[in-house]
């Protein structure tokens, strides 16, 4: 029953999906200055079949209705309600209906809420999103369709990988989403801008909130799903450049030059042409790191799948799309030809854009380098942190400079100002302190650490003078020190990370650098949905005298039959000490990973300071809408 119920719905989602299109494009030819009131009830109606949809699937994983092939494939009755529920996205073909149902609400709230732009630009918007609502919709019939029946219908299913079976694990894909679908809105903003010629200040105006809400949830998505990685994985780190880690990054870059160049062209001083190409660009970065993850070709925890067919249907989507993109581009675009003085915010904000887009083509190609590689030659390789560290790193430091500087000069403004002032003075002498306790040698980190001081020096002083002209931009200069601290933190924990590998028996004890680690006692234990042998260590500090109890698991899940390793981590203020355990097989020796990774938490809360700049700016903007 749910899944003939969740099959029609599906399938009228798409039939008025086509009256959208019908309708927007047979109203673009008309010359009323309204859109018709039968197109919001059409809109509203593809929402209400899209998440009904949804919810049918919802309740097929609460219920544990083995009879659909999707719910068999990932869930069992043992299963806890809360993984019931997230098991819903955590497989393809959940996920994929709730990426439609987001191409859907972003469709329905921008023609809702964008009341005052153009009719042209708002129908020609509706047509394009519902262009891309239609084909994915055939691609989840035709490929993907989670309503699928099973027939006989099992007594019980097979469960979900328990490595997804955790709780920020459950609320970062629909974060990622979010972010990624939600840029969708504005490469059909973008198409629809330049066939209908709208002006520049009214397209930065209407993209505006829909860039910062999507940069919002891209970054709050990356940050949770690199939390997970630290606990859950047992890397031990926050960031180990997976291949399916860079294909959420990659939009994000994109996503961060888009904000910053609709600063210029909100003021009417340019790079509408710029904008435009951003906008296109972020949505194929999106449905790009999409193809990667749902096609097979990358080897990752986080691969949804390794269908070919449902790779080969993205690729020739992604390369339809950037042809039709560039041919409409070419086709309407306008000829601009501005001159920014050197020593104006434009002109960083545009350094800044083109630093973001090199680093997107670091992340591209060392994603996709071994891809080809392996296509061509055979030959398997990895690219992980060295190539990212050395190409990137560098180009941190002009990035930070621009950061910093940036915001101090004018709009179209020639002034120049003098380098050396008070705050350049003061980081010098706080880097020079810092460097003193730290004691590197790499002449690039120190650079790296003196230019993110500087940075957060800046910024602080920015809100100080601001504070006292009672004119603070807070968005900005929350993400700014955000990102400053950012780059501060991941120095400081590069340094001063202590990591350990070794063996030991029940009882026996390993003295390493100022620590002395006990292997105390062993202990089972039975969960609802797994097994658990529970490793008692017991650590103490010989410089602090301070001890701690540490409680590493191996995990024995049986649907499906697997076993993960759960590290112990005693989290304080300051510094995190982190223990994982796994079986040596047949013998009674544990493999013990013992790290210590200062300000772990300050990291976290830098990414959350970066986060919480972008979405103030968008509240900043509903308050200026209202007064």
């Amino acid at each position: 029953m749910l899944s003939n119920l969740g099959n029609t719905f599906v399938i009228v989602a798409l039939l008025i999906s086509f009256l959208l299109v019908f309708f927007s494009f047979k109203e673009f030819k008309t010359n009323n200055n309204l859109i018709p009131v039968k197109i919001y009830k059409i809109s509203l109606l593809q929402l209400f079949f899209t998440a009904s949809s949804f919810i049918i699937l919802l309740l097929a994983y609460v219920l544990s209705d083995f009879s659909l092939a999707n719910v068999y494939e990932n869930s069992h009755t043992n299963k806890p309600l809360f993984y019931k529920i997230s098991g819903t996205w955590g497989n393809h073909e959940g996920s994929l209906l709730l990426w439609i149902n987001i191409l859907v609400l972003f469709s329905s709230l921008f023609l809702f809420i964008n009341k005052n732009n153009d009719k042209d630009f708002k129908i020609l918007t509706l047509l394009f999103q519902n262009i891309l609502v239609i084909i994915f919709l055939i691609f989840l019939l035709s490929n993907s369709n989670p309503f699928s029946k099973l027939f006989p219908i099992p007594l019980e299913g097979l469960g979900l990988n328990p490595i997804l079976q955790d709780p920020a694990l459950a609320i970062h894909p629909p974060l990622l989403y979010v972010g990624f679908v939600g840029s969708s809105i504005y490469f059909s903003a973008a198409l629809a801008a330049l066939i209908s010629k709208i002006d520049s200040q009214s397209l930065a105006i209407s993209i505006k909130p829909w860039v910062l809400i999507s940069w919002f949830f891209q970054t709050v998505g990356i940050l949770v799903g690199s939390i997970w990685a630290y606990y859950e994985l047992g890397w031990g780190g926050y960031w180990f450049w997976d291949p399916v880690e860079n294909s959420s990054l990659m939009p994000w870059f994109v996503m961060t030059a888009l904000l910053h160049s609709i600063l210029v062209l909100e003021r009417k001083i340019g790079l509408y042409s710029w904008v435009i190409i951003l906008s296109i660009l972020t949505f194929t970065m999106s449905v790009t790191g999409t193809f990667l993850v749902r096609s097979g070709i990358l080897n990752s925890v986080h691969t949804f799948a390794s269908d070919p067919s449902r790779g080969l249907f993205i690729l020739s989507f992604l390369i339809l799309m950037v042809f039709f993109s560039i041919y409409v581009f070419f086709k309407f675009a306008p000829f601009e030809n501005k001159k920014y003085s050197i020593f104006s915010k434009e002109t960083f904000i545009i350094a800044n854009n083109w630093f973001m887009i090199f680093f997107l083509g670091v992340v591209l190609i060392g994603t996709l380098y071994p891809v080809f590689l392996d296509t061509i030659t055979g030959s398997k390789i990895s690219v992980g942190p060295p190539y990212y560290n050395l190409i990137l790193a560098p180009f941190l430091i002009p990035l930070l400079f621009l950061m910093t500087s940036g915001p101090n000069y004018k709009w179209i403004s020639n002034e120049t100002k003098s380098f050396f002032n008070f705050v350049l003075v003061l980081s010098v002498i706080l880097f020079l302190i810092t460097f003193f306790i730290v004691k590197e040698s790499s002449f690039l980190l120190n650079l790296i650490l003196f230019f993110s001081i500087y940075l957060i020096t800046q910024t602080l002083f920015d809100f100080y003078e601001s504070f006292k002209k009672r004119n603070v931009n807070i968005s900005r200069i929350i993400s700014h020190l955000g990102f400053g601290l950012l780059i501060f933190f991941i120095y400081i924990n590069h340094i001063f990370s202590l990591e350990n590998n070794f063996n030991l028996k029940l009882g026996e004890v390993k003295k390493t650098n100022n620590y002395v680690i006990k292997f105390n006692n062993l202990e089972e234990q039975s969960i609802k949905n797994y097994k658990s042998i529970i490793g008692h260590f017991n650590i103490s500090n010989k410089k602090t005298l301070r001890s701690q109890e540490l409680k590493p698991e191996i995990r024995l899940y049986d649907k499906p039959v697997i076993i993960t390793y759960e590290a112990s981590i005693d989290s304080n203020l300051f510094s995190d000490t982190y223990l994982t355990m796994s079986n040596i097989s047949e013998t009674d020796v544990f493999n013990i990973k013992f790290q210590i990774k200062p300000f772990m938490n300050f990291i976290w809360f830098s990414v959350l300071l970066l986060s919480l700049g972008g979405i103030l700016n968008f509240f900043k903007r509903k308050k200026n809408e209202t007064n």
